[in-house]
């Protein structure tokens, strides 16, 4: 059973008001600034990366990679790439960490202890971000019910053979959406690529070009084709399916070019994209949406 957080002792006792804002906490604010510059130090001098570069190899690359300016200042002792990566700030200092938690997990590095310091730093002082489940970088925080669903529903369709690549793409559209560099278009059309995968032997199983256009318009044409588990009011078993799948498809607002310029999807419906494709591919690969023999 989850518990409510202890309020502060002054809080409690009448001395000071509750603060209005007590988290989830979005860049680098002041109390968590200098814990985060500390677990890069720590983790750069790590001895698991000793064996993948030079002195100064990793801490280089990893500069390199950010784009961030070095400064050589002689009178003072250690690297210049050690300095500039522990002193960043703001959103930087959450770009070193995303960074060098991938560089790790690319070198084959899963450096636990690391990342269990860095996920209690984030967790105890009311962090937006968390570190990935692969420990591979960092990611904005969600319900961990819905997070869990969501992780479920891709397991479940990596299982079933008739789904396609529907679990890779349903896994890109998490990490576009929730990544530390959301990329709502892609997260948006990934969304879609999901549904196409999963509903494909359901819908349209002899249409190799199969897009969730072509199904929208096969469910219109042959209705009586298809059953679910839940039905309407009006007793159509494929209407609710129906509704959340032209939902997806109408709000891709990126999908082609005109005379008027063409709108991004924006975060918040990239990552409501996401959410309700994780649904429909969960009805469709379980059989909750099915076709009649």
């Amino acid at each position: 059973m989850t518990t409510a957080p202890r309020s502060r002792f002054s809080v409690r006792a009448g001395l000071t008001e509750a603060p209005e804002h007590d988290g989830p906490f979005e860049n680098v604010p002041e109390h968590l600034r200098l814990p985060l510059q500390e677990w890069v130090s720590y983790s750069l001098d790590n001895e698991a990366l000793a064996d993948y570069s030079d002195e100064d190899g990793v801490e280089r690359t990893l500069c390199l990679r950010l784009r961030m300016p070095t400064v050589h200042e002689p009178h003072r002792g250690g690297s210049k790439y050690h300095r500039a990566l522990t002193t960043a700030v703001g959103p930087q200092l959450l770009d070193v960490i995303d960074a060098v938690l991938a560089y790790k997990i690319e070198h084959g590095v899963y450096d636990q202890a690391a990342i269990r310091l860095l996920s209690n730093i984030l967790d105890e002082a009311g962090s937006a971000y968390r570190v990935t489940e692969a420990g591979d970088g960092l990611e904005e925080r969600v319900i961990p019910a819905v997070r869990d669903a969501a992780r479920q529903t891709t397991a479940d369709a990596a299982a079933v053979s008739t789904a396609g690549s529907c679990a890779d793409h349903l896994a890109t559209a998490w990490r576009a959406a929730y990544g530390r560099s959301p990329d709502p278009v892609r997260a948006y059309s990934e969304s879609i690529k999901a549904v196409e995968s999963a509903a494909h032997a359901v819908i349209q199983p002899n249409n190799a070009k199969a897009t969730l256009g072509t199904m929208l318009g096969e469910i219109r044409n042959a209705r009586h084709k298809f059953d679910a588990a839940i039905l309407s009011k009006n007793g159509d078993p494929i209407a609710p399916a129906e509704a959340m799948m032209q939902t997806l498809w109408d709000g891709q607002t990126s999908r082609h070019g005109g005379q008027m310029p063409t709108a991004p999807e924006t975060l918040e419906a990239a990552r409501a994209g996401v959410h309700l494709a994780a649904t429909l591919v969960q009805w469709f690969v379980s059989g909750a949406v099915n076709r009649i023999p």
